[in-house]
């Protein structure tokens, strides 16, 4: 995604003006505000705001605009279709190693609005959506149908781990780029669906980032740092991690 870079370089304009103005009291209030504000707008987690009532998304340049990242078509183009997508009634296929399938929703007529939505499906009592993180986007999850075991690990120094076991119509969050969990402990099918801050939080799944990188990470690495048998390590790397995403 592109994101504006002109207000921050006038923003730090305004900031040199204001250094030179810090032996009046007045001014060197007006300047703490500025910081403040700064601070504030830097600190947003969320996509950049819109530009425009909406921008479709297009492949094709011809009668389109580049912008926050995504060609979009003229808005006196747009369809209802452009603002509908059809098929999560349709259960995604759990035949994999993790036993789960996220399907996400894939509507032109949501670039840059900031979020996203996906339906996933696990197996009966195996199915897991494994340890991972989303870089860009807070998560909530409501579960219809099964029972589900979810939960997220705190950063650093603390770790604390969150867990909760969820029955149809329970809702529950992933704060952004924390590690987290859905596991489903019952004995049948379980479904659920998950709305993101981001039209792209992008996925991180600890298992294949470390052990499954291109090119593999250095074995003594990994052996030091999760206090394994370089053996181990190695057998890890061989294995192969699947992809539990169908949006590939």
């Amino acid at each position: 995604m592109l994101r504006q870079s002109r207000p921050y370089k006038i923003q730090l304009i305004v900031i040199v003006k204001l250094s030179s103005w810090a032996d009046s009291t007045c001014c060197f209030l007006f300047k703490s505000f500025v910081l403040l504000g700064l601070a504030s707008k830097l600190a947003s987690a969320s996509d950049p705001s819109p530009l425009q009532d909406f921008c479709i998304a297009v492949n094709d340049a011809k009668n389109g605009v580049f912008i926050n990242g995504k060609l979009c078509k003229d808005p006196k183009l747009a369809t209802p279709e452009d603002f509908l997508f059809s098929g999560l009634n349709i259960p995604g296929n759990t035949s994999n190693q993790v036993g789960s399938m996220v399907t996400p929703a894939i509507v032109s007529g949501l670039n840059t609005f900031g979020i996203s939505l996906v339906r996933i499906d696990f197996a009966p009592y195996v199915g897991l959506n494994p340890l991972h993180t989303h870089p860009r986007a807070t998560e909530i999850l409501v579960v219809v149908q099964g029972t589900l075991y979810v939960g997220f690990v705190t950063s650093n120094p603390y770790n604390r781990l969150f867990t909760k076991v969820l029955y149809p119509g329970d809702v529950f969050v992933f704060p952004l780029g924390l590690i987290h969990f859905q596991f489903n402990i019952g004995h049948t099918n379980a479904v659920a669906f998950a709305a993101l801050s981001s039209q792209n939080p992008g996925v991180v799944t600890i298992a294949n980032a470390v052990f499954g990188s291109d090119a593999d990470i250095n074995p003594d690495v990994l052996a030091k740092a999760f206090q394994l048998d370089k053996n181990i390590v190695n057998q890890l790397q061989s294995r192969f991690w699947s992809d539990n995403d169908n949006r590939n």
